[in-house]
Order: structure tokens, then C-alpha cells, then sequence
């Protein structure tokens, strides 16, 4: 819709005629419905004599405008613009509006506690949502420092970027929070919170220039007893110094709030001095220790963002990838420097990397510095381009130029452009100068070009001695072939322990690079290509190294080589190199003793695709019922009271199919044959009851039961995916309207969504050709969050190659693609990676059928 979707050329052209100076928002939260609340806006700018621009609001009615002292005409205001003509060289533009509040997670979003009753609120914009809170120019380049005065009912607390002053009591029943101005940000990283949220003792970090920076931590009141704040305030601290260290400049900002907010949609977001996290990082249950890393990163992410983005802000939406990769890349080297998560780039390797892979693999797949023509454009590309393979990226430039050149060139930068904005080129222009290195080349392949290329080891061998080594790089067809800087290691088995005995770091370039240490050696028994996992590439392995890995899978020395032996494996699986069924078998061996948390959480993940995804359907429930059934075995062997044990036994659930299977599942419920050590908390009573909402064996009343015990935040998001796992038609149709558009908030429909994954294949039937049949009017009717919520998650990917039911989605998406060149970019997109998606699993299961 024109106004709505603004592109970059409008930005460019608006930031060319206006600057920002400050805004005054007046927000009232405490008399408006349960649906709208008074916002009341003032900008003053400064602008070319006679120029015309407009501003941004998404708003329920806009009640009345003026510019310096003229009234305008609110009927002007149409597709969220409102004109601003002939304006002078300084301007205050004063509007007045009834706005909405959100249940989708943009904007600001109402939440009422199934808990307790209480009202929470709090504020997400970016990329283009502040608009829908307050009036505004909505761009990154147009900052300025913001004054907002809430009105909030007496029981609640305020927060926002600013500290939170004292409130004063205007009205019965109502307090005023009159903030203070923020410093100079950008119109998306304002942030407003506000409700009965509770608090856990405050603490504060002491800065590198004196200061003491006020850090708090807060929740809803019915999550607050499960804070664990000590954890959470060590980090945070332990992140500070080594930003403060590393970027050269001190904490920008005046204090430091962390605040976990009910159905949000993203992991964190980095609003300066106001930091907003999902709930799900509140641990009211043992969480898994993927789930433990994850918080970690997070946290250190978004304190990242704090210099990288919030001090330095992009001009444009074009570097988007620069500000959320950064801030990646240097979560896990925070990870890895200064706290006691020292294997951060095991978990990096597992999550990021490969996650970035697989997604580059997509037809829908672009350059890293990808071309940003409009907010649409923005918002769907927040993908694993933009954070893993960017920040994978960097790992391979910091690997390139030196840490301590990359860190310099940073420096400067931020001393440089210090409360203003920049681009990729200002970083480039930093780090060459402090590196040395020419990055023109540099920059072309690695980020204007997309595509993962491959790196193979070519080997001469006579006798067991090694006559010549290479290796080959190849392009996927899409992207140059790239300089890396690469390490390779050679391992053998040493009093039962595969140890590195070889090792060299090197550059390679072009499609083959000799690597002349290893020539004339004795030949290891496992040759690793990207040993130390530099380089961001897919990795094979030859025939020799990939019997030694798999033989050897639990001698690993080096945790970090085992994990990209096994993720190697995965990418082979999915490019038809390697049958579901070796792959499947390699996850069950690296199993029983695997530790990493964020390793488990994927591999068993993959090893679930494997099975009801790439497996030949022909020969699908042989091999279910045996994976499931080697699952249980390794259950019982699991430490008890493990993440081994905790997660192996979620992927029980998983995969349990037969009736005693599903029987022994159902008795852990009742404390039934329990694993030792082996705890059914809420959390894993819900996986349970979903374990068996999918395989039939309850129904809707069975799941109300349930959720009356646990009528939490979290028991509102179990008992969603459960009924989305259900079989029955009649729910399915009920659940599919739902998800469609009859939603009763973004969380319970994302979760509808998920549990769909789980339901029988048979169930799904009516849905394969209902996806593409609904999938443009869910783009058009719905926000950007509904709509991706269903075109990603709701897919019915288990129907992939199963014409043997009467339905064919590959063929129903490919002519779905053909008859809507039309429809929105950004939904053929979502679209065209589910028929991508299931087109591999057809490819994967001919391979598996040996065809």
C-alpha cells in the first residue's frame, strides 16, 4: 500500500529536506479503552524554506493537526501519511491521535496475564512500528532526543530509555511519569513499558569512566519468583567490561533494564538502556542447556547493539545485516573472552553457521549487504543471512586481518561516528586503514554475492604416506569463488582418543590450493577441511576421514571438530550426498555422550527431519520405529538429571510411535516408570500431553484439563501447539481458521502453528493445496508478523513426496509460483522457500530410497 511500505528513495529525499531536533510525546494509558489510548506528539525540526514532506502514523483517527500555529486538515491523513507543506526553516509540528493498541507484537502491545488478570504493555518498533505509538518521521537517519510524559494507572510501572522518574500524582488513580530527555537515537529504539511489572533487587555496573550505571531486572509479577537474577547481573557485568574494553568508549547511555515481555516476537531487542527479552529466557522450569546458551548470547547481543547500532546507527535499512551480524559475532567473542561459556563457537557453529547455510541454499537467498528497497524488504529479510552468515563473515575477516586490527578499526569508527549515523563503507574505510588490507575485493565476494561455497580435500596418498594435498573449492553457481583463511587438521586415534596430530592455518584462493605441509607426511586417519571453523563454507569430507569421524564419533579430543564432522554430515544429507538413514544412524552414535546443549537441541532437530521428512516414505516406519526405539535405549543410558537426559527425552516424545512407546510417555504423567533423576515438571508434563495430542490419543477436553492446572503465559503457548497437533478434522479446520486469521494473539497463533508440525500426515491433507490456496490474502489482509507466522510455520512440509495420499504440494506450490508473479514480493518469497523446502525432501528421499 502506497505510505504504508515506505522505501528508501522517499527516506533518502525526506533526510535531504528535514533534520530532527527533539519530540515531546504525551501518552495517556491510563482512561482509553481496553483497544486505543490517547497520543499527543510534538516535533521540532528544521527544513528547507518551502519544502514539503510528510509524517508517519498509523493511527485510529488522527484528532488534530498543527504546524507552526496552522491548524491542518486531518482529512489529509491517509495510507499512515499526513502532508506537511511550505514549511519554514524551523518547525514544530504538534498531532493529536487515538491510537491502538497491539495484539500482533507491533506497536505497543496489550497483554492481559491469564495468570492474575494484570494489564502489561510494552513497545516494539522496529522496523518501521513507532508510528503506531506516536507521530513521527520513521527512518534511522533522522534522529533525536525524545521527552515522553505517560499517564499510567498508580499501580503500574513506567520505563522507558531515560530513567524512571517519580511519578506524581495528577489524577485519582493516576500518576504521571515525566521522563527525561533520551539522548540522541533513532525513532525505532524508543521504548515504552508500562504495568504492575515487578522487579528483582538492582545492582550496577561500574563504568571504565567513573560512573555507576543502574542495572535492573524485570517481569511480570506472576514470573518474577523465577528470576535468576544473579546469573543474568553476572553476565551482564561480565559483558560491559569487555565492551567497554574492546569498543574504546565508555557505557553511552544512563542505566541498564532488562525486561522480559509476554508474546514477543523476536529473541530481544535493543532499545538503549531499556533492553526488552522473550519471557521464555524466565526459567520457571530446568531449562535445556541450548536454551541457557541462547539467553547468554542474547544478552550479550543486545549489550553489543548498545555502541554498535544505538551510538552508531545505520543511515538506511541496507545495513541492517552490519548492525545485527556485529552484534553476533561479537555476543560469541564476549561469550568465548569473558564469561565461562568458553565453547561459545561450538554453539555458534551449530546455530548460526549452519543455520545460515541452509537458508543460503534458498532461492530466495541474497547478498549479505542485501539491496533494501523498502520496509517490506527489511522485513523479511531479519533471516539467518542477516545475523549467522553475516556474522560468520566477520569471523572469517577477523581471521583475515588479525583480532587486534579488527577491534582498532572499530574503535575508530565508533570514535568517529559517535551519536550519528554510517554505512558498511565508513567501517570498511576504518578497518583497511588499521588492517592493511585492500576489502574492495573482499567485500564484493564475501558480502555482494550470495551463496555458500564447497571446500573438498583432494588427496594422493601411496603406502599411508600423504604424496599431495589440495583443496578444492567449488561454487554453488551463485557466488565467485572466495579467499578464506582456513585451517586444516589431521587427526588419528592415540590410546583411543582421535587427537589432532597435524595442523596448519592458511590462505586458499580460486579452485584448488596445494597445502604443502602435508605432502610427504604420514596420512592421518581423519582430515578435516576448516578445522578451527574459520570459514564460512559447506565442508566434505573423503571416504577414509568420514569412516574414521563416524567410527570414532565419541574419541573426539576437540569438541569444535567433532561438531563440524557432524553438521558436515547434515549438509550432505541435505544435498542427496548421504541417505536419511547414515545420517540418522550418525546422530545416534554422537548421542549418548554429546554435551553441548545447543548441539543436542539441533542435531536431534535434524535427526527428527531425517526420519519424517528425507526418509524414504516407503520405508518410513521401519526406520521411525527404530530410531525411536534406539531414542529410548539411549535414555536410559543418559546421566541422570542431565541436558542429555533432559533433551533426549523430549525427543522421546518426539518420535515415539508405537503403542507402547506412546504408552510408556503417558505414564511418566502418573510418575510411571520414570528414567532416574528424571524430574515431570510442567514444562515436560505440556511435551507429553503434545506427544499425545499429536498420535491422537486425547483430545481437546484432555488439553483444557491440562491448561486449567497450568493457566499461565506458558501454558497458554503448550496448549496451543497441542491442539494445532491434533488430528481430528473438525479441530484441524477449527485450528487452520484460527491460524488463517480468527487469532487471538500473535503468540497462540505462531504456537497453532508449530503444533500443526506435529499432526499425522493424513490430517494434513486438506491443508497442502489450503497453504497456497490462502496464502496471498493471508499476506495482504494481515501485518507482516500473522502473515509470516502462517507462510513459515504452517506449511504442511511431512506431506512433501506423499502423492501416495492423494496430494502433491510440490507440484501445487510450483504452479502456485507461476500463476502469482504478481503478488507481493516478499510473500512469494515465504512461499517459494516452502516449495524449496519440500522439493529437497523429495530429492532426499530418493536418495534414501537408493534411487
Amino acid at each position: 500500500m502506497p505510505g504504508t511500505n515506505l522505501t528508501r528513495d522517499e527516506a533518502a529525499k525526506r533526510s535531504s529536506q528535514i533534520q530532527t531536533d527533539s519530540y515531546r510525546i504525551y501518552l495517556d494509558l491510563a482512561t482509553g479503552s481496553e483497544t486505543t489510548f490517547v497520543s499527543i506528539t510534538e516535533i521540532d525540526f528544521t527544513a528547507e524554506a518551502g519544502a514539503s514532506t510528510f509524517l508517519d502514523i498509523v493511527a485510529e483517527s488522527v484528532n488534530k493537526a498543527v504546524l507552526n500555529g496552522n491548524v491542518l486538515d486531518v482529512n489529509a491523513f491517509a495510507d499512515s501519511r499526513l502532508p506537511l507543506d511550505d514549511l519554514a526553516p524551523n518547525n514544530t509540528v504538534r498531532i493529536e491521535a487515538t491510537m491502538n493498541y497491539s495484539r500482533t507484537g507491533e506497536g505497543l502491545h496489550r497483554y492481559v496475564d491469564p495468570a492474575d488478570g494484570e494489564v502489561y504493555l510494552y513497545s516494539q518498533f522496529e522496523v518501521a512500528d513507532a508510528r503506531r505509538v506516536f507521530a513521527c518521521f520513521e527512518q534511522p537517519d533522522l534522529k533525536a532526543d525524545f521527552s515522553l510524559t505517560v499517564d499510567a494507572p498508580d499501580s503500574w510501572t513506567v520505563l522507558s530509555n531515560s530513567p524512571s522518574p517519580e511519578p506524581v500524582a495528577t489524577r485519582e488513580g493516576i500518576f504521571t511519569w515525566p521522563f527525561t530527555p533520551t539522548e540522541r537515537i533513532s525513532t525505532y529504539l524508543v521504548s515504552i513499558i508500562a504495568g504492575p511489572y515487578a522487579s528483582v533487587k538492582g545492582d550496577v555496573y561500574h563504568s571504565v569512566d567513573g560512573r555507576e550505571i543502574p542495572l535492573g531486572i524485570w517481569a511480570r509479577k506472576s514470573l518474577i519468583e523465577y528470576v535468576d537474577a544473579d546469573e543474568i547481573y553476572e553476565v551482564t557485568k561480565q559483558g560491559f567490561e569487555f565492551y567497554e574494553a574492546n569498543y574504546g568508549f565508555p557505557y553511552p547511555f544512563r542505566k541498564y533494564d532488562q525486561i522480559f515481555c509476554p508474546e514477543y516476537n523476536a529473541g530481544a531487542m535493543e532499545h538503549p538502556g531499556n533492553v526488552t527479552l522473550v519471557e521464555s529466557y524466565i526459567f520457571r522450569t530446568k531449562p535445556t542447556g541450548a536454551l541457557i546458551d541462547r539467553r547468554v548470547i542474547t544478552i550479550l547481543h543486545e549489550q553489543a547493539h548498545m555502541w554498535f547500532g544505538d551510538l552508531v546507527t545505520m543511515k538506511w535499512w541496507d545495513d541492517l545485516w552490519l548492525n545485527e551480524s556485529f552484534a553476533e559475532f561479537m555476543s560469541h567473542l564476549a561469550a568465548v573472552k569473558n564469561t565461562r561459556w568458553k565453547d561459545a563457537w561450538v554453539t555458534f557453529l551449530a546455530s548460526e553457521k549452519s543455520g545460515a547455510i541452509q537458508q543460503d541454499l534458498l532461492p530466495s537467498t541474497h547478498p549479505v549487504a542485501a539491496d533494501i528497497r523498502d520496509i517490506e524488504d527489511v522485513l523479511v529479510n531479519f533471516d539467518q543471512i542477516t545475523y549467522g552468515k553475516g556474522a560468520s563473515v566477520l569471523k572469517q575477516l577477523v581471521a583475515w586481518v588479525g583480532l587486534e586490527e579488527f577491534l582498532a578499526g572499530v574503535r575508530s569508527y565508533i570514535a568517529k561516528y559517535a551519536w550519528g549515523n554510517a554505512t558498511l563503507a565508513d567501517l570498511l574505510a576504518e578497518l583497511e586503514a588499521t588492517s592493511g588490507r585492500d576489502l574492495s575485493r573482499w567485500t564484493k565476494v564475501w558480502l555482494q554475492e550470495a551463496g555458500a561455497n564447497v571446500l573438498s580435500p583432494e588427496i594422493v596418498e601411496k603406502g599411508g604416506v600423504v604424496e599431495s594435498f589440495a583443496i578444492r573449492q567449488e561454487s554453488d553457481g551463485r557466488s565467485s569463488l572466495r579467499p578464506h583463511r582456513i585451517g586444516v587438521g589431521g587427526f588419528d586415534v592415540i590410546d583411543g582418543k582421535l587427537t589432532r596430530t597435524f595442523s596448519a592455518e592458511l590462505d586458499i584462493d580460486g579452485g584448488l590450493t596445494e597445502v604443502p605441509e602435508l605432502a610427504g607426511a604420514k596420512r592421518p586417519a581423519l582430515i578435516l577441511v576448516n578445522d578451527e571453523d574459520l570459514a564460512y563454507a559447506k565442508i566434505r569430507l573423503d571416504e577414509k576421514s568420514l569412516a574414521t569421524a563416524v567410527e570414532h564419533l565419541d574419541a573426539f579430543e576437540d569438541r569444535l571438530a567433532r561438531t563440524s564432522v557432524v553438521f558436515a554430515a547434515w549438509d550432505m544429507c541435505r544435498d542427496g550426498l548421504m541417505s536419511a538413514t547414515d545420517y540418522a544412524n550418525i546422530v545416534l552414535k554422537a548421542l549418548p555422550d554429546e554435551t553441548d546443549g545447543t548441539v543436542l537441541r539441533f542435531i536431534l532437530g535434524q535427526l527428527a527431519t531425517a526420519v519424517t521428512v528425507y526418509s524414504d516414505p516407503a520405508n518410513r516406519e521401519t526406520l521411525h520405529n527404530a530410531v525411536a526405539s534406539r531414542i529410548f535405549e539411549i535414555l536410559e543410558g543418559a546421566e541422570p538429571g542431565s541436558d542429555n537426559q533432559l533433551q533426549v527425552a523430549s525427543a522421546a516424545m518426539r518420535l515415539a510411535k508405537t503403542e507402547e512407546q506412546l504408552d510408556r510417555i503417558a505414564g511418566w504423567l502418573e510418575g510411571e516408570s520414570l528414567p532416574e533423576g528424571y524430574v515431570v515438571d510442567a514444562e515436560v508434563r505440556w511435551g507429553i500431553v503434545i506427544a499425545l495430542a499429536a498420535a491422537g490419543r486425547i483430545g481437546e477436553a484432555e488439553i483444557a484439563e491440562e491448561y486449567a492446572k497450568d493457566s499461565t503465559s506458558y501454558g497458554q503457548i503448550f496448549s496451543a501447539q497441542a491442539r494445532g497437533a491434533l488430528p481430528d478434522p473438525a479441530v484441524r479446520e477449527k485450528v487452520w481458521k484460527e491460524i488463517t486469521g480468527d487469532f487471538e494473539s500473535n503468540t497462540v497463533q505462531r504456537n497453532l502453528a508449530l503444533g500443526s508440525r506435529r499432526a499425522t500426515p493424513e490430517s494434513l491433507v486438506p491443508y497442502g493445496a489450503r497453504y497456497y490456496e490462502d496464502a496471498r490474502a493471508q499476506w495482504d489482509n494481515h501485518s507482516v508478523e500473522i502473515a509470516r507466522n502462517m507462510l513459515e510455520y504452517a506449511f504442511p512440509i511431512v506431506l512433501a513426496g506423499r502423492t501416495d495420499l492423494g496430494v502433491d504440494i510440490v507440484a501445487l506450490g510450483e504452479k502456485w509460483l507461476e500463476d502469482n508473479k504478481d503478488a507481493a514480493p516478499a510473500c512469494v518469497r515465504l512461499v517459494s522457500e516452502s516449495v524449496d523446502s519440500a522439493q529437497r525432501a523429495v530429492r532426499a528421499q530418493a536418495v534414501d530410497a537408493g534411487k
